[in-house]
C-alpha cells in the first residue's frame, strides 16, 4: 500500500518519499517535523488514498537532512528559503496532471514552518493549507520576544543548536529523543501509540543521522533570546512576509508543552481565510495519539468547498 521512492529535484537535492494512491489523482502533500520523518504520515496516506476518503494521491517526503534525503553539510543549507525551494520543486514534479497545484499541503511541527513560508511566497501551489501544531512565524516571534512562558517552553531549541547536540541526543540509546516523545504535563509516560514497531521506525531514522534535524534549529533565528545570543529579539518580520491567502485549517492540540495555545491568538491577523480546530487532552504528537480524529477533521475541511 505504501510505496517508497526518491525524487531528484532540478537543483540537485534528492528527497526520499512515501506515497499511496494513483498518479494523476489530486495530490495531498504531507510534511513532517523533528525528531520524526515521513513515516509518521503512513496512517494519513493509507486513509486519504481510499476512494471513500477522496481517492487522493498522497505523498510524504523526508525533508532534506532526514532519512535518505540529501543532507548538505553546511548549516546555511537549512535556511527556510532552501526548504521552500525543495518542496516547491517537488510539487511541480508531482502535480503535472493537476495544473501544478496541490489539493492541500498538510504539515506538522517543522514541516509547518516550511508550509507557512511556502503558502506566503507561492500560494498558487496549493488549493488549501492544513497546519497541525506548528506556530505561524508572526505569532511565534511575538511570543518568543514577549512571553516568558514561551521562552521557557522553547528553551530546548538552544540545546539543539549546540555543536555537540547530535552526540548528546544519541547518548543512552537516544534517551533525550525518547523524552521528547514521552514528556507530558503529568510527567514521563510511554504513550500507547509508541509501540515496538513504531520505536523501530524512529530508531532507523535516527541512526541515519541527526545533523539535518539539528541544522534546522541552527539555521533559524526563531529561538529564545539569551545574553550571548539575541536570536528572536533581533528580528522584525514585515507583514508582507507573514500573510497567507489560501483557505487554512489550523489544528491545535491544547496540551502541547512546547507550543502553548497563546500561539494561535491573533492568527487571523495573518491568515485571510482561517479555520481553527482545537483539541483538549491532546499533545504535540496528536497525529499519533488521535489519528482518526485528525483525519476526519482534515477531511471535513477538504470537502467543505466541493
Amino acid at each position: 500500500m505504501i510505496q517508497t521512492f526518491s525524487r531528484s529535484l532540478p537543483h540537485g537535492i534528492t528527497l526520499s518519499c512515501r506515497a499511496a494512491g494513483e498518479i494523476g489523482r489530486p495530490v495531498l502533500l504531507f510534511l513532517h517535523g523533528f525528531p520524526e520523518a515521513a513515516f509518521v504520515w503512513d496512517f494519513m496516506l493509507a486513509n486519504f488514498f481510499r476512494p471513500e476518503h477522496g481517492g487522493y494521491r498522497c505523498i510524504a517526503p523526508n525533508l532534506r537532512g532526514f532519512e535518505h534525503s540529501s543532507a548538505p553539510t553546511e548549516v546555511s543549507a537549512y535556511r527556510p528559503k532552501h526548504l521552500v525551494q525543495d518542496i516547491a520543486a517537488l510539487i511541480d514534479l508531482e502535480t503535472k496532471g493537476n495544473q501544478g497545484q496541490l489539493a492541500a499541503l498538510i504539515a506538522h511541527d517543522w514541516g509547518g514552518a516550511v508550509a507557512w513560508n511556502l503558502a506566503n511566497q507561492m500560494p498558487h501551489l496549493m488549493r488549501q493549507l492544513v497546519v497541525i501544531n506548528s506556530p505561524h512565524p508572526g505569532t511565534f516571534l511575538r511570543e518568543l520576544k514577549n512571553n516568558p512562558e514561551q521562552q521557557a517552553a522553547s528553551a530546548y531549541m538552544n540545546f539543539l543548536i549546540r555543536p555537540d547536540a547530535e552526540k548528546r541526543l544519541a547518548q543512552d540509546d537516544y534517551r533525550k529523543l525518547w523524552d521528547f516523545l514521552t514528556h507530558t504535563k503529568n510527567g514521563h509516560q510511554v504513550p500507547a501509540w509508541l509501540t515496538e514497531e513504531v520505536k523501530s521506525q524512529y530508531l532507523e531514522v535516527w541512526a541515519a543521522g541527526l545533523t539535518g534535524g539539528c541544522n534546522l534549529y541552527r539555521a533559524s533565528p526563531l529561538r529564545p533570546p539569551r545574553a550571548e545570543d539575541p536570536a528572536a529579539a533581533a528580528i522584525d518580520l514585515p507583514l508582507n512576509l507573514l500573510t497567507v491567502t489560501p483557505p487554512t485549517l489550523v489544528i491545535w492540540a491544547m496540551d502541547d508543552l512546547a507550543l502553548p495555545p497563546a500561539l494561535i491568538d491573533g492568527l487571523g491577523d495573518y491568515v485571510a481565510q482561517l479555520t481553527i480546530q482545537t483539541r483538549n487532552g491532546a499533545s504535540h504528537w496528536i497525529v499519533h495519539e488521535q489519528p482518526d480524529w485528525v483525519a476526519q477533521t482534515i477531511s471535513n475541511f477538504l470537502n467543505r468547498d466541493l
